[in-house]
């Protein structure tokens, strides 16, 4: 797999994360969605990174153009917002129960997902410490 080119992870730890973490990633979302709240889309994403409300973001690596989220992981960077990859656009529109594909999407509040939100981030945490 060629890795985009907004990934800021080293493609071990990358691996690693979607063969043990992908389908934790969109189960947090359906569980936020429902019990919680999340934000679908880059645009809202983005806005909610910004006013330091997301608590995760999920970005999908099958994004075409890249530019359209090329942005979020540094703005995630800077805000200290976990940022974490999926393989699928079309799963995480899915996951955040719309009909269409979403490039990208956050967590504002985790809901009954508190649990494997905590788990995703120390996940994140503790690979990219390698």
């Amino acid at each position: 797999m060629m890795t985009p080119p907004y990934v800021k992870w080293p493609e071990d730890v990358l691996k690693t994360f979607l063969e043990n973490y992908e389908e934790k990633v969109y189960k947090l979302f359906e569980i936020a969605k429902q019990t919680g709240k999340i934000k679908k889309g880059t645009n809202e994403t983005t806005k909610a990174v910004d006013r330091g409300q997301a608590k995760l973001v999920a970005i999908a690596l099958d994004v075409d153009p890249p530019e359209i989220v090329m942005h979020l992981p540094a703005l995630c960077e800077e805000k200290g917002v976990p940022c974490v990859y999926v393989g699928s656009k079309q799963r995480l529109g899915q996951a955040c129960g719309i009909q269409v594909q979403a490039a990208s999407a956050a967590v504002l509040e985790p809901g009954e997902g508190k649990e494997l939100l905590d788990e995703i981030t120390k996940a994140v945490q503790e690979l990219l410490k390698k």
